[in-house]
Parts: structure tokens; C-alpha cells; sequence
């Protein structure tokens, strides 16, 4: 085990730490939650009650949830049981969702498989479901006690998923971390062929910085918001193309309309708006999309962000320097 950090989130202990694949499953477990595509990750115990569900952010509603508790339930887990999810930001939003439910509050650790997962969606607290097509719009906060992570796990996931994880790691980039850019510039190709060390580096870099902005703001009233960067665009294309998007295309989509939204309004330099944009490119990402202006202008109606009605964007303007903006919709119409 080598232990990046423990957290302090608003009352909650969070401790996140690398573990080797055959320790990484506490022994203390009592409910595992996993999916189709991660149960076999990890050897479960016959004596551990498990859960596997069906993958993909479809299947993010409350009937997974539900199935969850109501197992929980029917094996008379308490208070100071242990859940536990082995899987991707789906599978670990659901559980922390269900954890933060049951008996008002049960014990959780939380063993992400996809980068995404690791570098984002499993540390932090929030958790939640998609009401319909609208993202995480049902939810809570949180915290698990324990984050897991096995940079092995990276091995098993397809080219398509790691590259959704390599958004959220330009994402922590761009708002606090301009050597990781570099980095990520300079050492493409082993990033690409997911070189254990290079990875090791990119997640506790990424931990370090959202780490740091969530002890100061949990419930995202201040400077935790500028995590969401690219979020308010991503999460509209997501619902209305019925997440044929994945989360981390449409987010490295929505990263390059919050560009040049900062270009336009004068904030950020055009010449480095480019070289971002052109390192997307570089990895892969589309940052063009074929879309109805108002199904977006709709969808980004319902983006739980909104402060007194108004949509705030977070808008990259140098390195390490973002800020909330709100937009008008002729501007934001403009940009698609």
C-alpha cells in the first residue's frame, strides 16, 4: 500500500492510497458492488453478498440503486456495515448514492477501475443518478472513508474508455497543474500505452489538486465549481445525443466551446486557446459536434450548476488561472 493522501472533507476522513491487485479488496466487506464488466476484477469471498449490475450510464437510475438497498436490506446489513464498489464512475456513484442512504449513512470504500473513475468520479463525495437524460441531477455528498486504486486495472479498459479518463487528467491540468500539461505534451506516447509509473504520477497529481479544492469546498459553493470545467457544455451534449457521447468526449468537447467562449469575451489568448485545443486534438479528442443549438440550449436548462437561475460556465483564461462566467445564450449560441 502507498498512501497519496488523507483528506479532510467537511467532517468526513478520506484516505486514498495505491494498493497491489490482491490486497485491494477489504476484508471487512460486506456488500460488493460491481457490473458485468468489473465483477471479475477481484476475487470475492463466498461469505461477501454481492450486487452485479448492468453497465453504462443508461443504466444510471434509481432501480440500481433501489436493487442495492433493497439487498442490503432483505441480508440485514447495519449502520457500520461495509459497502463496497469495484467498477467505473457509474458503478461508484450508485454505491456511494446507496451508502449515503442506507440506515442514514453506512461505511464505504470505494475501488475504481477506469481512469476516470480514479482520477475523478470515485474521490470527492458527490454522489447520485441521472433523472431521465439529465446528469447526476439526484444525488448527494458523500465522502467514502478509503479510495483504492490498482493502476493495473488501466490494462483491461478499452481505448475508447482510458481516453475518456485522459479528459478529466487535461481537465486537473488546466485549472491547477500547467507541469502536468507538459508532461502530458512531452510523454504522449507512454501516457498512450498507459506505462505504469507515468500513470502513477498522472492520478495522485490529479487527487493532489481536486483533493485540495474539495477540503476547502465540499458542497461546491465556491472554488470547487471550477472542477466542472467543460462540464455545462459536456453534460448537454451527453443528454442529447442519449450518451452516444461518452462522458469524457463530451467533456474534452465542452473544454474546447469553454475556450473559445474565454477567447471571445476576451479573457483568454488565442495562441494558447490553440496549442490546448491542438493537444486535444493531438490525443484524439473531437471537438466539433453535429448537434441541434436548441436541444443543447434545453438540455443545459437543467444543469444543476445554475446559481438564481443563471448558468455559470468555467471558463479557462492562462495556465492554472479558470473562472466562473456566466454567458448569455446568444454568445453561447455563437460557440456551437
Amino acid at each position: 500500500m502507498d498512501i497519496i493522501r488523507t483528506f479532510e472533507f467537511g467532517g468526513f476522513s478520506c484516505t486514498v492510497a495505491f494498493y497491489p491487485r490482491e490486497e485491494i479488496l477489504p476484508l471487512d466487506a460486506e456488500l460488493l458492488v460491481a457490473d458485468l464488466n468489473t465483477a471479475s476484477l477481484v476475487l470475492v469471498p463466498e461469505d461477501i453478498i454481492s450486487v452485479t449490475l448492468t453497465p453504462g450510464e443508461k443504466e444510471k437510475q434509481w432501480p440500481a440503486v433501489d436493487s442495492i438497498l433493497k439487498l442490503a436490506m432483505e441480508k440485514g446489513l447495519a449502520r457500520d456495515s461495509l459497502m463496497v464498489a469495484v467498477g467505473g464512475g457509474v458503478v461508484t456513484d450508485m454505491t456511494a448514492f446507496a451508502a449515503s442512504l442506507y440506515m442514514r449513512g453506512c461505511r464505504l470504500i470505494l475501488i475504481p477501475t477506469s481512469l476516470l473513475a480514479m482520477v475523478d468520479a470515485s474521490f470527492g463525495g458527490k454522489t447520485g443518478i441521472d433523472a431521465g437524460p439529465y446528469k447526476n441531477t439526484i444525488g448527494s455528498f458523500y465522502p467514502a472513508a478509503e479510495v483504492r486504486i490498482c493502476p493495473e486495472f488501466l490494462k483491461t479498459l478499452s481505448d475508447r474508455e482510458f481516453l475518456n479518463g485522459l479528459a478529466e487528467v487535461l481537465k486537473t491540468a488546466i485549472i491547477a497543474d500547467p507541469d502536468m500539461l507538459e508532461l502530458m505534451r512531452d510523454k504522449k506516447e507512454d501516457i498512450l500505452k498507459r506505462d505504469s509509473d507515468i500513470m502513477a504520477q498522472l492520478i495522485r497529481r490529479c487527487l493532489l489538486v481536486k483533493g485540495s479544492l474539495v477540503e476547502e469546498d465540499l458542497r461546491e459553493k465556491g472554488r470547487r465549481a471550477l472542477l466542472n470545467l467543460g462540464h455545462t457544455f459536456g453534460h448537454a451534449l451527453e443528454a442529447v445525443t442519449d450518451f452516444e457521447w461518452s462522458h469524457g468526449a463530451a467533456v474534452a468537447w465542452g473544454m474546447g466551446k469553454a475556450l473559445d467562449a474565454s477567447v471571445k469575451i476576451g479573457l483568454a489568448e488565442s495562441a494558447w486557446s490553440k496549442k490546448i485545443k491542438d493537444l486535444m486534438i493531438d490525443y484524439g479528442f473531437q471537438l466539433e459536434a453535429f448537434v441541434d443549438k436548441d436541444e443543447i440550449i434545453k438540455a443545459m436548462s437543467m444543469d444543476k450548476k445554475k446559481m438564481r437561475g443563471k448558468l455559470r460556465f468555467i471558463l479557462p483564461v492562462s495556465p492554472g488561472d479558470v473562472r466562473i462566467k456566466i454567458l448569455e445564450e446568444d454568445l453561447i449560441r455563437s460557440l456551437l
